[in-house]
C-alpha cells in the first residue's frame, strides 16, 4: 500500500487486498482481502468492497455503496450514493450459490446514479449514464442514457454528461466540450477522442452546470 493512500481510522482494510497510490478510503468502510483497487480512487462513507472485486483507476464510489464478488469497474467509473449491485439473479436464503456469482462489468467512464439498481450479469458500456433510481436488467451500450423502472434507453450522453441531440442526423455535438459524436446502427462513438484516452487537461474541468445549458 502506497504512502499516498489515505485510510480513515474507522475504516477496516483486510490484509491481502491491493489499493493503489492516491486512493482514499473514508469513514466506516470495509475493504476485504483479495479486492483490487486502482490509483486515485475515492470511497465514501460506509462503502464495502468484497473479495475478488476489481476496480480501475480514478473510480469514485459515493456513500453507502456495496460492491460484491463478481463486480468489475473499469477506470473513471462514478457510482452515486446508495446505488445497488446484485450478484445472484435468484437468491434464496436456504440455497447456497456462492460458487455461482454472476459477473457485472461497468466499463470506462460510466455513471451509475444515486439509488439505481444494477441486476447482475450485465455489462454497462463506456460513458453510459444510468439515471437515479433506474433498474438495469440488460446490457447497456456505450454513451446510452438509461432511465426508469425497468431501465430503458432514453437517449445518448456525451463524455461530459450532457444529452446528445442527433435530431435525425448521424452527428451531434456536446454543448459543453464541443466534442463531436456520431451514431451508426445504434452505436455511438466520439469522433475527436478515442474512448480509451483520458480527457485533455483543458476539458477535464467542468465549465458550466447541466441546467445552465440551452
Amino acid at each position: 500500500m502506497s504512502e499516498t493512500t489515505f485510510i480513515h481510522e474507522t475504516a477496516i482494510v483486510d490484509a491481502g487486498c491491493v489499493i493503489g497510490e492516491g486512493t482514499s478510503i473514508w469513514h466506516f468502510s470495509h475493504i476485504c482481502s483479495k479486492a483490487v483497487i486502482g490509483r486515485m480512487c475515492s470511497f465514501g462513507q460506509n462503502t464495502y468492497v468484497a473479495a475478488g472485486v476489481i476496480i480501475g483507476d480514478r473510480v469514485k464510489v459515493q456513500n453507502n455503496v456495496s460492491l460484491y464478488a463478481g463486480v468489475h469497474l473499469e477506470d473513471d467509473v462514478f457510482l452515486g450514493p446508495s446505488c445497488v449491485f446484485t450478484n445472484i439473479t435468484n437468491p434464496r436464503s436456504q440455497v447456497s450459490r456462492r460458487h455461482l456469482y454472476e459477473k457485472t462489468h461497468v466499463r470506462r467512464g460510466a455513471t451509475i446514479g444515486a439509488n439505481a439498481t444494477i441486476v447482475c450479469g450485465v455489462t454497462i458500456g463506456r460513458y453510459a449514464f444510468v439515471g437515479a433510481g433506474a433498474v438495469v436488467r440488460e446490457d447497456v451500450p456505450d454513451y446510452a442514457l438509461i432511465l426508469g423502472v425497468p431501465g430503458k434507453l432514453r437517449g445518448w450522453m456525451s463524455r461530459h454528461g450532457h444529452r446528445l441531440d442527433f435530431e435525425g442526423s448521424k452527428s451531434a455535438t456536446c454543448p459543453e466540450s464541443k466534442l463531436t459524436y456520431s451514431i451508426d446502427e445504434g452505436l455511438v462513438k466520439c469522433d475527436d477522442l478515442s474512448e480509451d484516452d483520458e480527457l485533455p487537461a483543458d476539458l477535464a474541468q467542468g465549465s458550466t452546470t447541466y441546467k445552465n445549458l440551452p
